[in-house]
């Protein structure tokens, strides 16, 4: 028989080296994610439950139309009454903290990958190996580098959202119509120009839908990642499902269904507005 693989030692020695080699690059990660999830957390919690609800509400009738206004204000006074307000806020500020940090990262690296043919060979088997994997593994070297709370949470939610976002930027930019690219050349264009006037604003509806399905993964993930100590409502689905309660599991679950689709409505608004100016 053929020996197994020690694949599991390589991989604890490839981990316990990055954590001696890199905890003070690990120490600044954490305290800038642990600020930017205070910062979101405060300012959400700041207005009294009854304003924030009146002004997300006023939002969607601004952003959107009278429905999804409707349907914010009662949903949030149902997420308000039973008790969860709090708690909603928290996943809100986290999911809020992993979609700009996904972004932030997934629109450049997309970006590289549709100009540069070898970057993309490179990246898009990393792309699959991370959006094939299970969600729960993420969490292991999470917890390994950065402990237990919030920070190890954001960054399992931001390893498992940024593919839609890298990949939507990568297609996006590539389905520019060609004579568009051409008459920006014929012009003389620099490349940074072409990029900004020409590429990017007519792959802004490829990069919102990405945007789109990150922060749902992200909220997905933020929701999982109550296991290793991440605030929010995911800890109250969590308690519901290791002591068994029924009823305190669907009350927490209403409440992450509410807000997936009110951020859901709110991206997918912007991505028709875009298509419908590109038109």
């Amino acid at each position: 028989m053929i020996p197994k693989l020690p694949l599991a030692d390589w991989v604890e020695h490839f981990v316990d080296g990055l954590e001696s080699q890199l905890s003070f690059f690990f120490d600044i990660v954490s305290a800038v994610i642990e600020g930017i999830v205070n910062l979101f957390s405060a300012v959400f919690h700041l207005p009294p439950s009854v304003l924030m609800i009146v002004i997300l509400s006023a939002v969607a009738l601004w952003f959107v139309r009278w429905p999804l206004a409707l349907f914010t204000f009662i949903g949030l006074l149902l997420i308000d009454n039973l008790g969860y307000w709090e708690h909603t806020m928290d996943t809100l500020a986290l999911v809020m903290t992993s979609a700009i940090i996904s972004i932030v990262i997934g629109v450049p690296l997309g970006i590289i990958c549709a100009r540069d043919n070898r970057a993309q060979s490179l990246l898009v088997p990393l792309l699959d190996f991370m959006q094939t994997m299970p969600a729960f593994v993420y969490l292991i070297p999470a917890v390994t580098f950065f402990g237990l709370g919030v920070v190890p949470g954001v960054i399992a939610s931001v390893i498992f959202a940024v593919p839609p976002t890298i990949r939507l930027t990568n297609l996006g930019i590539r389905q520019v119509p060609a004579d568009l690219v051409e008459a920006a050349d014929a012009f003389g264009s620099t490349p940074a120009q072409k990029l900004l006037k020409v590429q990017l604003p007519q792959a802004v509806p490829s990069i919102m839908a990405g945007i789109n399905q990150t922060i749902m993964l992200a909220l997905s993930m933020v929701v999982i990642a109550s296991m290793i100590g991440a605030q929010g409502i995911g800890a109250d689905v969590y308690r519901a499902v290791t002591q068994i309660k029924t009823g305190q599991g669907f009350e927490a679950g209403l409440s992450i269904v509410i807000l997936a689709i009110l951020l859901d409505r709110l991206t997918q608004h912007f991505i028709k507005g875009k298509k419908r100016r590109g038109e």
